[in-house]
């Protein structure tokens, strides 16, 4: 072999033995395990696609791009727990130079000064409430102080049942609050409130001040809350702490009904027209709202809606501004999804006559066919209750359902 060939030999063979020498090295692998089998690969997760380039998937570079379904992009999902822990909430000084609101009155200056601040801290909460089967929540508006109507409530319409009839799943009950509006009696009720929570377990309280302004702010703090821990109660039931509700009338009402239905039915008002008198509890301003009527809304004394229909009206008022009545805020909640509310005639939300004087307000006959019947107190509540469901004789019962 002249010497040329052996050069080039003996090269090619040092520029094999260098390569075999390099992949032993970065494999990590003795010369015994270079010459086995090397073992299958273990799967890795895909990585994050960056947006200058595209990551190919080598079991699809030969298929045609028609042939590859891209993959379904997840619904962005809401928080899985209450997710506001401290209160940040500074006043709007951009507003307090506009002539138009210098010239309103101190209490609608307070709101407009603080209507970005919606969310606030929970300080008592019960989501076990919505675990299981729950054919229908039991929701009451309450304050600190009114106990002795809460516990009426207890004691009638919001008792609870873990299993209604037909296998329809249980009706839980809740009550909203806010903190006591006094300062100096806030300590000394809220000790009695954990207190009562303690032995019924039964209040979402959250920290922002109970006023009748701040009534739409426990609204959207609902909706929010059911949307986070209530996935499968199937409808709600809301309403004030002096009402009488007839839960047997209430289901067999239901029984018609889908959960994914638009579902929102209570005592509902057509074509009102904001009040402008000062002296009047519900006026408002014009430069608060322009408008010459209201969306249809159900009085907030006591209304139906669908579980579904809840957790959609919670998405949809976080689009609006707040407004000082709640249950006219709901109407306009509605008007956002296209919903119009179902008006029905046992839904008495100013009573069985606005006559407050005639006696069908005190019939138990009447209320015995009723829905929701507005107003009552503690003591009302339970005489009547112990009248409807004692041994009453009615001459006809009226075909409300």
């Amino acid at each position: 072999m002249s010497l040329w060939k052996k050069t080039v030999y003996k090269s090619v063979c040092l520029s094999l033995a260098l390569l075999v020498a390099v992949t032993v090295f970065q494999r990590s692998l003795t010369p015994n395990q270079f010459l086995q089998e090397p073992p299958p690969p273990t799967p890795e997760p895909q990585k994050a696609q960056k947006s200058s380039g595209h990551l190919v998937n080598p079991n699809s570079f030969w298929k045609n791009p028609k042939d590859v379904v891209a993959p379904t992009p997840a619904a962005p999902q809401g928080p899985q727990t209450w997710d506001v822990s401290t209160t940040n909430c500074s006043a709007n000084v951009n507003l307090t130079h506009q002539p138009w609101f210098q010239g309103l009155e101190p209490h609608f200056r307070q709101f407009l000064t603080y209507r970005h601040c919606r969310y606030f801290p929970m300080l008592l909460n019960h989501p076990e409430k919505c675990g299981g089967h729950v054919h229908l929540l039991v929701v009451v508006k309450s304050i600190i102080t009114q106990h002795d109507r809460r516990e009426a409530i207890r004691q009638t319409w919001g008792r609870e049942q873990e299993s209604v009839s037909g296998g329809r799943g249980a009706i839980r009950t809740l009550f909203l609050l806010g903190t006591a509006s006094k300062q100096e009696e806030r300590t000394h009720y809220q000790q009695l409130l954990a207190y009562e929570d303690r032995l019924y377990g039964d209040i979402l309280q959250w920290d922002f001040l109970d006023s009748f302004f701040n009534l739409t702010l426990k609204e959207i703090h609902f909706l929010k809350w059911f949307d986070i821990y209530c996935p499968n109660v199937q409808f709600i039931f809301k309403g004030d702490d002096d009402v009488f509700v007839n839960p047997t009338n209430l289901l067999e009402f239901l029984a018609d009904w889908q959960p994914r239905e638009d579902l929102f039915v209570g005592d509902v008002l057509q074509h009102a027209r904001p009040i402008r008198k000062k002296d009047n509890k519900y006026y408002i301003p014009g430069v608060l709202y322009s408008k010459a009527s209201y969306p249809p809304y159900a009085g907030g004394g006591g209304f139906l809606m669908a579980g579904g229909l809840a957790r959609r009206l919670h998405h949809a008022c976080d689009t609006l501004e707040l407004y000082p009545i709640d249950d006219v805020f709901l109407g306009m909640c509605l008007e956002v999804l296209g919903v119009q509310p179902t008006a029905h005639e046992g839904f008495k939300t100013f009573g069985i006559s606005r006559n407050r004087n005639s006696r069908m307000n005190k019939e138990p006959c009447f209320f015995r066919s009723m829905l929701v019947v507005h107003k009552l107190l503690p003591a009302e509540l339970l005489a009547m209750w112990g009248l409807v469901h004692g041994n009453l004789t009615c001459s006809r019962k009226l075909q409300l359902l």
